[in-house]
């Protein structure tokens, strides 16, 4: 098959596009090369020279007529992510990028045998809760003036009681800040569109994806890169909140995986899967052990400090992928130890934490509970 690739030189495209190539498909890669995941603005050095790369932007449609030429499927994982609060950027990549995917298929009338459609967990919001009182639960937001009392957990919305986070499965969609609702939007576009013009579409929700090639430079790119750039200059890791929110973390190649099986026809068309780790650990726990593997002693930095749209906590059901035979393999520690060689390898020691939490303080985005 041809397959087009949107994000293919990004963390998780690039190690899709290396996973194509090696069961013999022709592969394009379709991005802007923007920073802060590109901070040079060229073709990154870990793409596969095999791979053609066009390099265009999502919203225009020129660019999506020259990026599909001739591909059979596509894997759409160009997106924006942050937690800054330029809100119609996400609107802009995320969804117009979408819709545009489509909508230059449709009047092309090009023959795509399959679309899958790269979202996230965070579509859920705080997801699925178990109250031993009232059952299952799927509280909203927490309230601001909560957050800024420290006071983190959850109560139950019928009894007020404590509740412990549960899995949350596919049906469940209450997201929670300006990134999340872009995710949705993109997938009703997808699924919808695709429905209704024939196109085959898949939708994956990827929990935290965790590996090699998670830009350093990109300080909204998740906690082992934020962790391990600090720990290898000799700094802290920093945990907003209290360091105890519960999430589920997944290996790159685990990933790469879910998306060979969506893009070779193993899913159903017009369906949604959750691809996630399928183990619980909190956000402490992830320092510990990376401080553990970098042979440290340097506990993590517990400021009380809180990111406005964070939920607390998150773990996403895995039951409806693990039918079809797919079941995350990787230990987190074995890709914690991959990403800290690669990011060695880098060369690049510049602590870009410190100047995001700034940044973030400025904004009103990161704030200090009472």
């Amino acid at each position: 098959m041809r397959i087009l690739v949107s994000g293919g030189a990004g963390f998780i495209g690039s190690h899709t596009v290396d996973a194509l190539l090696r069961r013999g498909h022709q592969v394009r890669a379709f991005d802007a090369l923007t920073p802060p995941v590109h901070s040079t603005g060229r073709r990154p050095v870990y793409l596969a020279p095999e791979a053609e790369l066009v390099v265009g932007d999502v919203r225009r449609g020129e660019d999506w007529r020259r990026a599909l030429a001739g591909v059979d499927a596509v894997l759409h994982l160009a997106a924006y992510q942050d937690y800054l609060l330029d809100f119609s950027r996400f609107a802009h990549v995320n969804d117009v990028g979408t819709a545009l995917l489509y909508e230059v298929v449709v009047a092309d009338r090009l023959p795509l045998q399959r679309v899958v459609v790269g979202s996230s967990q965070a579509v859920y919001g705080e997801g699925c809760y178990h109250c031993p009182v009232d059952g299952p639960q799927f509280p909203g937001p927490r309230d601001l003036d909560g957050l800024q009392h420290g006071r983190w957990e959850i109560a139950c919305p019928r009894c007020g009681g404590p509740m412990e986070p549960g899995w949350t499965a596919e049906g469940a969609l209450a997201p929670h800040n300006q990134y999340a609702v872009s995710k949705y939007a993109q997938e009703l576009y997808a699924r919808t569109l695709g429905r209704l013009h024939g196109i085959p579409t898949v939708v994956l929700r990827y929990s935290i994806v965790q590996g090699p090639r998670q830009s350093p430079s990109n300080a909204y790119s998740g906690v082992l890169r934020i962790f391990a750039t600090r720990l290898i200059r000799g700094l802290p890791p920093i945990a907003y909140e209290d360091g105890r929110q519960v999430r589920d973390y997944i290996a790159i190649g685990d990933v790469v995986e879910a998306n060979l099986l969506a893009l070779e026809g193993r899913t159903a068309d017009d369906e949604v899967y959750n691809v996630g780790g399928d183990r619980s650990v909190t956000v402490l726990e992830y320092a510990e052990m990376l401080s553990r593997l970098l042979g440290t002693d340097l506990a993590p930095q517990v400021r009380g400090e809180f990111r406005l749209g964070d939920v607390r906590h998150i773990r996403s059901d895995v039951t409806k992928l693990k039918a079809l035979g797919w079941r995350p393999k990787t230990d987190l520690t074995q890709v914690a130890g991959a990403y800290v060689a690669w990011l060695r390898a880098q060369g690049d020691r510049h602590d870009y934490t410190e100047e995001a939490l700034t940044h973030m303080r400025g904004l009103g985005v990161l704030r200090r509970a009472e």
